[in-house]
């Protein structure tokens, strides 16, 4: 006998799986007990809460960076990262240590964490937990920014422009704070505009300038804002 369109749906209904409630859904106490019984994606969770202070948990980096450890065991590499993050922080019982954190930076960013690669090369940049080495950190803002993340763009943007382990070259700077600013990073625009202000690998454009400081004033970056006032403060004298 043949099923018609609706008995056909009322079976595949019947048999449809329960769809899975996300682990953020869960009550805070409930998803601590989760971490706590190895649960890596609660633990993830709770670390996240612990860290922010927010969603049912007080604000204890310490905590959260147990928690971050434990997923971290399990081979989740977001944990690994952020995890590296508190650790070259330091807090409140936890002590800072940049030596630790760039090898956790090392190992998440061998296994493709773009947020990873772009944190070591900061370390590499400024002699934190490794020997100073512009070249290195040019190395692992490049790897990053060839994953797109915008804060390794405008780093390495940073490097180009101002010649530090690698051959100063003004429009590849300006390709790169095109690339970070594209995904609305505040850095990125500022250093857009200030390339357009000075002509440095791009016609020189006031406009342009004040534009792209705007845009950054206007997501919070005080370095803008002052860009942006001593521009239109210059522009009301002329």
């Amino acid at each position: 006998m043949r099923k018609t369109l609706g008995a056909c749906l009322a079976v595949l209904l019947a048999v449809s799986p329960v769809l899975a409630q996300s682990v953020n859904a869960v009550p805070f106490d409930k998803r601590l007990k989760l971490a706590q019984v190895g649960d890596e994606d609660a633990q993830l969770s709770v670390a996240e809460a612990y860290e922010s202070g927010s969603d049912g948990a007080d604000l204890n980096p310490a905590e959260a960076a147990k928690f971050y450890r434990l997923a971290a065991l399990q081979g989740n590499v977001e944990a690994q990262y952020r995890l590296a993050r508190i650790v070259a922080k330091g807090a409140k019982g936890l002590k800072q240590d940049f030596a630790t954190s760039a090898k956790l930076y090392q190992d998440a960013a061998s296994k493709g964490n773009a947020k990873a690669m772009n944190a070591l090369g900061q370390l590499y940049q400024n002699g934190q937990g490794v020997p100073a080495d512009p070249a290195k950190a040019v190395e692992w803002y490049r790897k990053a920014a060839d994953l797109k993340l915008a804060d390794a763009q405008n780093n390495l943007g940073v490097m180009y422009l101002n010649g530090k382990g690698v051959t100063r070259d003004l429009a590849q700077a300006f390709k790169l704070f095109q690339e970070a600013s594209a995904q609305g990073d505040p850095w990125g625009l500022n250093n857009l505009g200030g390339m357009y202000e000075m002509g440095w690998g791009v016609e020189k454009d006031a406009k342009k300038a004040a534009d792209y400081y705007h845009q950054a004033a206007a997501k919070g970056n005080s370095a803008a804002v002052t860009n942006e006032r001593r521009l239109a403060a210059a522009s009301a004298d002329q």
